[in-house]
């Protein structure tokens, strides 16, 4: 389960990871009076939608005045945010995340993800922050730094310490930057995460970190166990067949292909759709009624 950039901010934070104050919108009104509340005399407006590449899509406004705030708030509400992640049919902005700006100094990227060639929590970290990790991985893969994270021990602090000083942060952030590590990578282990991704995680000029954009996906099989986390679900992001498939117990992925696939088992349906694109075809969907599956279920 995906969740906005606002709800895994706050996420991290009840864990010590620091952010820029910010506030929720559902209207123009409502960002321009959270503008007021925040303060100063400049802000971001920040679409929420479930995918990357907000900012490349218009999705991401910065703003010098509170009627400026106005209008990006009154351009975004009800539009389509279109990324390649989304697809030619985008997801829709329902809801906006009004935040302070902030004097950046460096920007850096941070991700937590699960390595399955060796079944650990993997650390990754760039120098080259702002970037997509697609383009980082392309463009800057020396910068890549990758620690494996034994779970009996979970993530050390000199291991955090050892990150930050290969990232090149200055020694007087080098303790801030380690709390945060570990603050993100016990995020990660207690909330069952599948990933957690800072995307820039910037230090000031003032010398202070904070998680300036944040991602967290879930493990879905997981979620009985969070109900704090599983109520963040926004369905309005999600695609309607995937959630009427959800909503039934079924294991359904929407694709683009024109040859609709039933199949009893996952293993199977992945072999039925190799088959298919082998043969020149295109399955129009992922589509697993379960290995047991009844008359009455089919």
């Amino acid at each position: 389960m995906d969740i906005h950039e606002y709800q895994a901010k706050s996420l991290l934070a009840e864990f010590g990871v620091p952010i820029p104050m910010g506030g929720l919108a559902y209207s123009p009104e409502q960002a321009t009076y959270r503008a007021t509340e925040i303060g100063g005399g400049a802000w971001v407006v920040k679409a929420q939608v479930h995918t990357g590449g907000r900012g490349k899509a218009g999705g991401i406004r910065m703003c010098s005045s509170e009627r400026e705030v106005w209008e990006a708030a009154d351009d975004l509400l009800g539009s389509r945010i279109v990324t390649d992640q989304t697809g030619d049919r985008g997801r829709g902005v329902f809801r906006l995340y009004i935040e302070q700006t902030v004097d950046i100094d460096r920007e850096i990227y941070l991700g937590f993800v699960l390595d399955r060639s060796t079944e650990r929590i993997m650390l990754v970290a760039s120098a080259a922050g702002g970037m997509e990790i697609e383009e980082i991985i392309d463009k800057s893969p020396e910068s890549l730094i990758r620690v494996v994270i034994e779970p009996a021990v979970g993530l050390q602090a000199f291991q955090a310490r050892e990150v930050a000083f290969a990232l090149g942060i200055d020694s007087g952030v080098v303790a801030e930057a380690s709390n945060l590590l570990v603050a993100c990578y016990r995020a990660f282990r207690e909330l069952d995460a599948t990933m957690v991704e800072i995307n820039p995680l910037v230090i000031t000029d003032a010398g202070r970190m904070l998680a300036l954009d944040a991602k967290m996906t879930f493990d879905d099989n997981a979620l009985f166990k969070h109900q704090k986390v599983s109520e963040l679900r926004d369905k309005s992001q999600e695609d309607p067949r995937e959630m009427r498939a959800n909503d039934r117990g079924l294991s359904y992925v929407g694709l683009d292909g024109d040859i609709g696939c039933i199949i009893n088992g996952a293993g199977l349906a992945m072999a039925t759709m190799d088959m298919i694109k082998h043969s020149g075809g295109k399955p129009a969907n992922f589509l697993d009624i379960g290995g047991g599956a009844s008359p009455e279920r089919v």
